[in-house]
């Protein structure tokens, strides 16, 4: 017990020494940070407003009315910040690191190198994105009279940290292919494109499609989901399947990782 605490207590320094350093690096340019926030609420004008087009007064979009359909929103903006904070640059600098030979200081760390790979660099600029997303939540709650639950809160809590498991782990999977391929990086902002289709609820598509996303490229547990948990609309199917599927997905990049691992050629070498 004592052997696992202190090995607890050295990640937690070790991801403060990671994120202490890059935060002041980040920081030489404040001005940044206003750029972001713009940026950010420019964007999230903009979806308010397509999201807006395509209600008509007293219509709703596959099922969901305008209030919910904003805390859907809400959920893809929180997840937004999560990836320009931590897997935008994380992932982008494993395919720089792997394609300019700087990789192999990586792997002669005495440190897991999935662990520092994922979590080495933490960009502040996706903290106006998480502020939105909450703001958003909490509006389009709001607006419905919904009263606090602390099981809600709990289901909604083990869903979006399912969701966090499961887009964490599609990244570092398609970012692993980085060991064959060159133009990963390319890939990646496909995915981060069809990833954009979380903003509406899942209902609102086709079956085919919305199977797809739910199944294939599982966008559904990513937003929709989570934001069903808060409104009191999951199944305890759903939020069982939720906690296998990033159980699983995470072993997978988990398993993908140590198997590239070894068509890696050292630029040493």
């Amino acid at each position: 017990m004592i052997v696992r605490k202190l090995r607890f207590i050295n990640i937690i320094n070790i991801i403060n020494q990671f994120w202490g350093t890059s935060i002041a690096c980040e920081m030489e340019y404040p001005i940044n940070l206003y750029i972001e926030s713009i940026s950010v609420i420019g964007n999230l004008a903009g979806s308010i407003l397509i999201l807006k087009l395509l209600f008509g007064e007293g219509q709703e979009l596959g099922g969901w009315d305008w209030a919910r359909s904003l805390i859907v929103l809400g959920f893809y903006t929180l997840l937004e910040g999560f990836t320009i904070s931590l897997l935008q640059p994380n992932m982008k600098r494993i395919v720089n690191q792997i394609q300019d030979g700087t990789f192999d200081f990586v792997l002669l760390k005495p440190i897991d190198s999935q662990f520092i790979l994922s979590l080495r660099i933490f960009s502040p600029w996706g903290i106006p994105s998480v502020i939105c997303g909450v703001s958003l939540i909490i509006f389009g709650l709001s607006m419905i009279n919904w009263s606090l639950s602390l099981l809600l809160i709990s289901y909604t809590i083990i869903l979006f940290l399912c969701s966090l498991i499961i887009l964490y782990s599609i990244w570092f999977i398609v970012s692993t292919f980085s060991i064959w391929f060159i133009r990963v990086w390319n890939a990646n902002e496909v995915l981060r494109s069809v990833l954009v289709s979380g903003r509406y609820p899942i209902s609102s598509y086709p079956p085919v499609l919305r199977t797809i996303l739910t199944f294939v490229l599982p966008v559904a547990f990513l937003t929709t989901f989570p934001a069903e948990a808060i409104l009191g609309q999951i199944s305890y199917k759903i939020l069982i399947l939720a906690v296998i599927f990033s159980v699983l997905s995470f072993f997978a990049s988990r398993i993908f990782w140590k198997f590239a691992l070894r068509f890696y050629t050292s630029a040493s070498s």
